[in-house]
């Protein structure tokens, strides 16, 4: 190997300098490695902070169940579990259904568009009356598949998404008529499709699918705990025939204070059994450690029957636009959004459930061609950008009841309805006029004693109409 040589002067200037040329390189090498290691460090912090799990969503809908038809509402029913969900969440006070009859109602919230606009306006498939005075439209019998659903959207999101119960808003109920517009067609990764008993069902075998519904629920909260979900629960209870097993209708059959408010002891029966439900698949949401991060809604899809039970202090009942059809119960909780046992004024309809669940999920841009408007801020605790103005149309006649076709609106504290056989006959008594605010009975018709106002809610009302297309009836030619 060979020997090398260093002259004994530069091992001198070494000497000399070895400590300033020591701090030069240090210098240069810590400027070198600054923005790596805190660019090192940055990227360690990020990835060990987790990202926010979107909100989970569990929609419970009651059939036929008027908004007092809860205790927590003023009603004189049995229903603990739903009670300690409004005590724990939001209720709502002036929450309503697009429509007084089931199908409407549930395409009204699956796409958030009014039925009037879906052409989907009537129960399906409906009555026919073909010896009334007007011939209703050619209106829709299913929902279509071209339409985007709140199941299909937030399934984008990375939900998994589940129905479980009453869909009615395919062409038949049961397979396999129904299955090309079944919940598996419009979103849903997993459905259990139940419809209404037969009038001779067995009253202690689950005629209205109460416990099955609730055993799928339950399943799916096990199967898809580490995932987002959207659980659907479109209940048949109350609906009729009301029925419920023996022992917990003789539980209310002696009570005076249902008798009072002439309410069935079955429906009493259904409504605990339905609450029991509602307590069940809480409780799993809390054994599971889901409850923080999980919005609960429970709603109606439209009033209750009058004839089974009073929905008082509102006029009527199932299948009539006045208040005692469409006016229903509405409770969220949401324990990280939502303050403790509020009370909201906020106008809620049908509607507007899919843009505020989109809001809730964080996603804004994902705003379809839709008439609901989110009342994200009145959940909140914030001023609602809400407008105060609802609307309904239903151009048919609905044997159940005997409502005959008609539309109406409510814009702030006023109610106008519009008769549609004067309207078209140019007779007298084709508008009704309320004041909720003074009259939530409405029993006093204002239309005469206030033309101004009666005046401005017909032009309004005919404008909406005319904006979403909505089908007229017609005078039925001999």
């Amino acid at each position: 190997m060979a020997n090398f040589y260093i002259p004994s002067h530069y091992l001198g200037l070494w000497r000399t300098n070895r400590n300033l040329l020591l701090h030069y390189c240090l210098r240069l090498l810590r400027l070198r490695l600054m923005p790596f290691l805190l660019g090192l460090s940055i990227f360690i912090v990020s990835s060990c902070k987790k990202e926010p799990k979107p909100p989970n969503i569990v929609f419970i809908l009651a059939d036929d169940m008027g908004q007092t038809q809860l205790a927590c509402y003023g009603g004189p029913y049995e229903t603990p579990h739903i009670d300690q969900l409004a005590k724990e969440g939001m209720r709502f006070t002036n929450a309503y259904s697009s429509a007084a009859v089931c199908s409407p109602t549930r395409a009204a919230l699956m796409t958030g568009k009014y039925p009037a606009r879906l052409h989907l306006t009537d129960f399906i498939k409906g009555d026919d009356f073909p010896d009334s005075l007007l011939q209703q439209p050619d209106w829709q019998k299913f929902l279509p598949l071209k339409e985007t659903t709140l199941a299909e959207a937030l399934k984008q999101q990375g939900y998994k998404t589940g129905s479980f119960g009453k869909w009615h808003l395919s062409v038949e109920k049961r397979m396999p008529e129904s299955a090309p517009y079944n919940p598996d067609k419009q979103g849903f990764d997993e459905s259990f499709v139940t419809f209404k008993p037969a009038r001779d069902a067995n009253p202690e075998e689950d005629p209205h699918n109460i416990e099955a519904i609730t055993q799928k629920a339950l399943t799916f909260l096990e199967e898809h705990q580490n995932n987002p979900f959207f659980l659907y629960l479109p209940h048949n209870a109350i609906h009729d025939p009301i029925m419920a097993p023996k022992d917990r209708v003789e539980k209310y059959r002696n009570n005076d204070e249902l008798k009072s408010w002439k309410i069935r002891p079955e429906i009493a029966a259904m409504v605990n059994h339905l609450d029991e439900s509602v307590g069940k698949v809480l409780a799993k949401l809390d054994e599971l450690g889901l409850s923080e991060n999980t919005i609960v809604v429970f709603y109606g899809d439209n009033g209750g029957k009058h004839t089974y039970a009073e929905q008082r202090p509102y006029r009527a009942g199932k299948g009539w636009l006045y208040e005692g059809g469409i006016r229903v119960p509405l409770i969220v909780k949401w324990p990280q959004k939502i303050q403790v046992g509020t009370q909201s004024e906020a106008f809620v309809s049908s509607i507007d459930f899919f843009p505020t669940l989109i809001d809730a999920v964080g996603n804004t841009s994902m705003k379809s061609d839709i008439d609901g408007k989110s009342f994200y801020a009145a959940l909140l605790g914030e001023k609602s950008e809400r407008d105060k103005t609802l609307y309904w149309h239903y151009p048919h006649y609905h044997r159940g009841s005997g409502m005959k076709p008609a539309s109406a609106m409510r814009k702030g504290k006023y109610k106008l309805i519009e008769w549609h056989e004067p309207l078209l006959l140019n007779e007298q008594g084709a508008y009704e006029l309320y004041d909720l605010k003074a009259d939530p009975s409405e029993q006093e018709n204002l239309a005469a004693s206030k033309p101004k106002i009666l005046e401005d809610l017909i032009s309004d009302l005919q404008n909406w109409k005319q904006q979403v297309g909505a089908q007229m009836p017609e005078l039925r030619t001999q």
